[in-house]
């Protein structure tokens, strides 16, 4: 299977030009995955503005993402600020090829160090989409320092890892070693997609990567606004769960 990752520039706070910037790149590209994924918060930007950004999920943007599934004939993952009657989450959505909604990931570690927390509700479950016989566990930016809850993935033997990110350059050693490590400890793809530019406080460089289950990096861009496109194989993450069987010992205490 081909998965895309989107690596771009949101504009700050603006979905129209975000949405923009999206369908330049789009178009651009002669052959896309049968997935594609966005970095987190994907029309916005990293805002803790969410009453004014915050939509349902029969809003906009999900009529947006919606709309290029159905165009591309393809799954997307985007990020979206999500708003369930006083609630707003930092969530993940899966869309069908048909733009039907598949899946909703709610960020469940609200980055606490930028005041997240008081602004987005953190979820409460991990949530696995599966496509073609392909099961995929979901997580969004912080989420990746607490391998917790990529055990509780592990565990139900996803074969790929998704995670979303607006991981600023200054740490962004952590954000590959990070991908990496998920992607050794779980035996399965991690496909982590991260944004370039800038917003009003950080500069973002990207660094958006697949790893296969051994830990080796396919594909991995920084700075440049581009599609990286790879093949993932569920075959090999099953061999190489059953040469190297580390999963049969794993003991959640």
């Amino acid at each position: 299977m081909k998965i895309s990752l989107i690596q771009y520039s949101p504009e700050w706070e603006n979905k129209t030009v975000s949405k923009q910037k999206i369908l330049s790149l789009l178009k651009k590209k002669s052959e896309l995955g049968e997935i594609l994924i966005f970095p987190e918060l994907t029309l916005t930007g990293f805002t803790m503005n969410t009453f004014q950004m915050a939509e349902d999920l029969k809003g906009d943007t999900i009529t947006f993402f919606s709309g290029l599934a159905k165009r591309f004939q393809t799954n997307v993952f985007a990020g979206v600020i999500e708003r369930d009657s006083r609630n707003y989450f930092n969530s993940l959505v899966h869309l069908n090829p048909g733009g039907k909604l598949k899946a909703i990931y709610r960020k469940i570690h609200p980055f606490s160090y930028s005041t997240e927390n008081k602004y987005y509700k953190g979820g409460e479950l991990p949530t696995i989409a599966t496509i073609s016989g392909i099961k995929i566990g979901l997580s969004i930016c912080y989420d990746l320092r607490f391998p917790e809850l990529f055990r509780l993935y592990a565990k139900e033997k996803v074969d790929l890892i998704i995670n979303i990110a607006n991981w600023p350059d200054t740490r962004i050693e952590h954000w590959r070693t990070l991908l990496k490590a998920r992607a050794i400890e779980n035996q399965c793809y991690v496909a982590g997609v991260n944004r370039v530019g800038k917003d009003p406080k950080l500069i973002y460089n990207g660094y958006s990567s697949i790893f296969d289950p051994m830990g080796k990096e396919i594909v991995s861009k920084k700075d440049k606004e581009i599609i990286l496109t790879a093949d993932i194989d569920k075959n090999y993450v099953k061999a190489v769960r059953k040469q190297l069987p580390f999963l049969d010992d794993m003991k959640l205490i």
